[in-house]
């Protein structure tokens, strides 16, 4: 009768040994312990972290998933700072790139949670998931869960807008209560405007564009505009530093304004008069004008007129028919009219009789530029 007794002992023994030998290596439930047929502990398999910034109510032995498919499990979740580290066992044959993404999901409304790996959405693939890789916190984020969608619609039906639309439909009713035509002349506007603006969208396009293509000079620019911004403040500088010079200057400005306004005013109908008596001068300067112009002709080719050049000009020689008078009155006339020599040389050649009533000058009371010539004059 005492061997069964001693039995039933040495089995309790056992028993509380394997309880305290499991509380001494971190018993958390059964969830701390593996459950058979999971995925994950195949051959191949590697474990992986994924940096996590909520871990809601996932525990371990939570499904790791890809597009609602099971490919490992969670083994481990633990504090590291201010986030959550959790340690995941995955299939052999899963391959995913090195930069893919953890977010932590629920299988249906009342469902339970998972870990859903999935390929980075706005950026490539690279590299390769791998023994020992971690996700980092950035790649990390959660679904709304049930209880935050919850806590968010009845925020949103007791705190929010929904309970007042009765009152906002009422205090609306009241403001366009007689005001029916305006409203609707008002919707009618803003229908014809709103086609306009459609109508005009290849040219906001076309000023978009521009504004875009100026703004691309400017940066093009960047080198020039920084010089300039640079130089500014010195340049302002040096116009504070002479305000004083520019503000005497502008003063003495009004006061010469101040002069030339009274001198105006009090010789008005003097320049009048003589602006009007300039004007027939300058209409006949204009009314020569083609004249004018032709003359000037004759300096690009002086001392021979352009319009007779070529009837003389042939090749390497030209017709040149040249009278020379050499006569004493015509020298007299052409070098010592109005001198002290004047009429010396034409009192001599009158003496020797040969100018008599031919050659007539100033000394002689005549004109010699309209006197005719003869062709018997001088020698």
């Amino acid at each position: 009768m005492r061997l069964p007794d001693t039995k039933r002992v040495t089995r309790w023994m056992l028993v509380c040994v394997f309880v305290a030998g499991s509380s001494g290596c971190g018993w958390r439930g059964l969830n701390s312990l593996p459950l058979p047929g999971t995925e994950g502990g195949g051959p191949g398999s590697y474990t992986i972290q994924a940096q996590l910034p909520d871990v809601s109510n996932i525990q371990p032995n939570s499904r790791v998933q890809i597009g609602d498919v099971t490919v490992g499990n969670v083994t481990k979740i633990e504090r590291q700072g201010y986030h959550a580290l959790v340690t995941m066992v995955l299939n052999g044959d899963v391959k995913l790139p090195e930069n893919a993404t953890a977010t932590i999901g629920q299988t249906s409304l009342l469902g339970s949670l998972h870990v859903e790996l999935a390929p980075p959405k706005n950026a490539a693939g690279e590299g390769k998931l791998r023994q020992g890789s971690v996700i980092p916190l950035s790649a990390g984020g959660a679904y709304p869960s049930t209880e935050q969608t919850l806590a968010a619609l009845s925020m949103l039906l007791n705190g929010g807008g929904i309970g007042h639309i009765q009152e906002i439909t009422t205090e609306l009713s009241v403001a366009f209560g007689g005001r029916e035509n305006d409203l609707r002349s008002l919707i009618e506007q803003l229908d014809q405007f709103i086609a306009n603006v459609n109508n005009q969208t290849d040219d906001v396009i076309a000023a978009t564009d521009s504004l875009n293509n100026l703004v691309s000079q400017f940066a093009d620019q960047k080198p020039v505009v920084d010089r300039a911004l640079k130089t500014i403040p010195s340049a302002l500088s040096t116009l504070k530093e002479q305000r004083q010079n520019l503000v005497d200057a502008l003063d003495l400005l009004g006061k010469f304004a101040a002069l030339v306004n009274m001198s105006a005013s009090q010789t008005k109908e003097a320049l009048v008069k003589e602006l009007k008596d300039l004007g027939p001068v300058l209409e006949s300067l204009a009314n020569a004008g083609p004249a004018l112009t032709r003359s000037l002709s004759f300096y690009s080719t002086f001392p021979f007129p352009k319009e007779t050049l070529t009837k003389w000009f042939r090749g390497d020689y030209a017709n040149l028919t040249a009278i020379v008078d050499l006569t004493l009155s015509r020298l007299d006339a052409a070098f010592f009219t109005g001198t002290r020599w004047e009429g010396n040389l034409t009192e001599l050649e009158m003496q020797w009789g040969r100018t008599i009533g031919q050659m007539p000058s100033p000394y002689t009371a005549g004109n010699p530029l309209i006197v005719p010539y003869h062709m018997n004059q001088g020698n």
